[in-house]
């Protein structure tokens, strides 16, 4: 018996063995939010979502783009949209609108649903049909008792397109099928221990590969989802100890804030909630390894790392202390929960003769969508080239330089060339190179090296808010130093890596 695996899968199980548990805590006090609803009720919201897009004539296989913080309609339009047959286009709600509007052209999106607060963002995109996430101009997405129309299973159909910086000036569609989002998921559940008596913390943008997949993952065990909207260590930490939260998912940035926010409450006397039963997901950069060390002395919880990326669904390697460094002392146990991890279930890992790190696993994608060139260079000899430089310390993979000119900012992916791009459109720049630096907070800063014209008088300042009249503001340099030249090769290429290697000196890796 050969049965299709679809993540409608996940949500149809919940409402079978926990119709009446509570499902979801949506944000309160914002337009739309769904307040507390059972599996019973979040299984209704999506059959009545695709009964929705039934009555406005979108198609099987239509994409569907929604842009939007963490919300309780997001979460639903996982299931309501690809659980039904349709693609779900999830797009980083910080974009600029040209940026939005060139994924909503190139995907093909005929929908576009997005959150009140981006009404003026998205107003003069063209689309078929956009509909805002308030509860009210979304009615009729979620008024429905019928019966959506039925769709054929396909566990190779394209469950979601998500687009990704890379190092090309325009993000790429990532098509991820059914197969891949549904055996990423229960991998990733297994390697965390999701259990029905966990409650997820939304820290993890939904946007972001899917939420890495935990949206699956948690609704497949019955467990609890509580959606946070906004990241903010302090309110985290609040969140956790009025919903007793025991994992959640974050880049190395908010992991700085939470426990930035516990040091706070320490100052006056307050305990940190969760010890010894948070678990903490950590992913987007390589954690410093005295972050890791204050996650588990001030805070009391467990970081388990992983490593992957947007086309592997994401996750390739998992890093969690077993049993037997329990008597490490902790700067020792840090330094080994640094690495990217053991190949998860499923996986194969390995680093080429030029130190790529290559992977083979279920969880790879399709390829990018309409790109098939660069579909076949990233899965060239049946291999996903990663981007990454790294190297084998016994069977962990530690990810040590990124060949790619791509910098991780507080888990945003950011495409060095489009900001040298949006530099060079400045008059006064005759030059410029943009490489990531490390940073304590962000993992790492976006930093532009720029060479101006003769007699141009362009400062740091000026610089900075040029790009970030032009660019999402995670996108624009945190800083901008001025120079005479840049290093390039007989052939006049840029030698980025001369570059950075001032800002990464005494680090025995070039990615933070």
């Amino acid at each position: 018996m050969r049965i299709p695996l679809t993540i409608a899968d996940f949500l149809e199980r919940a409402a079978v063995v926990a119709a009446d548990a509570p499902a979801l805590v949506d944000e309160p006090d914002v337009a739309g939010s769904l307040g507390t609803v059972t599996y019973g009720e979040l299984a209704a919201r999506a059959r009545s979502m695709a009964a929705g897009f039934d009555a406005l004539g979108v198609a099987h296989g239509e994409r569907v783009a929604i842009i939007s913080p963490n919300s309780g309609r997001f979460l639903t339009a996982f299931f309501g949209v690809s659980g039904f047959g349709r693609v779900l286009v999830p797009i980083n709600f910080r974009l600029t609108t040209d940026d939005i509007a060139y994924i909503v052209e190139h995907s093909g999106a005929s929908v576009l649903l997005y959150d009140p607060d981006l009404a003026d963002t998205v107003a003069s995109i063209p689309v078929a049909h956009r509909i805002c996430l308030d509860g009210s101009d979304d009615a009729a997405l979620f008024a429905s008792d019928a019966e959506p129309r039925p769709w054929q299973p396909d566990e190779d159909a394209t469950c979601s397109i998500n687009y990704t910086s890379g190092t090309t000036a325009r993000p790429k569609g990532v098509q991820l099928t059914h197969r891949n989002c549904w055996l990423n998921a229960t991998v990733f559940g297994w390697h965390v221990t999701v259990t029905p008596d966990d409650v997820l913390l939304h820290t993890l943008p939904m946007f972001h590969a899917n939420g890495w997949g935990m949206p699956y993952a948690v609704t497949g065990m019955a467990a609890r989802h509580v959606v946070l909207r906004k990241v903010d260590g302090e309110e985290i930490l609040r969140r956790v100890q009025r919903h007793g939260i025991t994992v959640l998912c974050a880049a190395p940035a908010v992991v700085a804030a939470v426990v930035d926010a516990a040091a706070a409450r320490h100052q006056h006397g307050e305990e940190t909630p969760g010890r010894d039963r948070v678990r903490m997901v950590v992913a987007g950069a390589p954690p410093p390894s005295r972050i890791i060390e204050r996650v588990e002395t001030e805070l009391g919880w467990e970081l388990i790392q992983i490593y992957g990326l947007t086309e592997t669904s994401p996750l390739l390697t998992i890093n969690r202390a077993p049993a037997a460094w329990r008597s490490l002392d902790t700067a020792e146990r840090a330094r080994r929960l640094a690495r990217a991890g053991l190949p998860a279930l499923g996986v194969q890992m390995t680093v080429d003769g030029d130190g790529e790190v290559l992977a083979r696993s279920n969880h790879v994608f399709e390829g990018y969508w309409r790109q098939p060139d660069e579909s076949a260079r990233a899965l060239a000899d049946g291999w996903f080239h990663t981007g990454d430089g790294g190297y084998l310390d016994g069977a962990y993979v530690v990810v040590s330089d990124r060949k790619k000119d791509v910098i991780i900012t507080g888990g945003e992916n950011v495409s060095s060339i489009e900001v040298e791009d949006v530099l060079y459109q400045h008059p006064d720049v005759a030059e410029a190179a943009v490489i990531g630096v490390p940073d304590g907070q962000w993992g790492e800063a976006v930093k532009a090296l720029v060479v101006l014209r003769e007699g141009a008088t362009a400062d740091e300042a000026a610089l900075v808010a040029h790009c970030r009249e032009r660019l999402a503001h995670f996108k624009a340099p945190r800083s901008v130093e001025l120079r005479a030249s840049l290093p390039r090769t007989a052939t006049g290429k840029l030698q980025k890596f001369k570059l950075r290697q001032p800002y990464w000196a005494g680090r025995d890796r070039q990615v933070n």
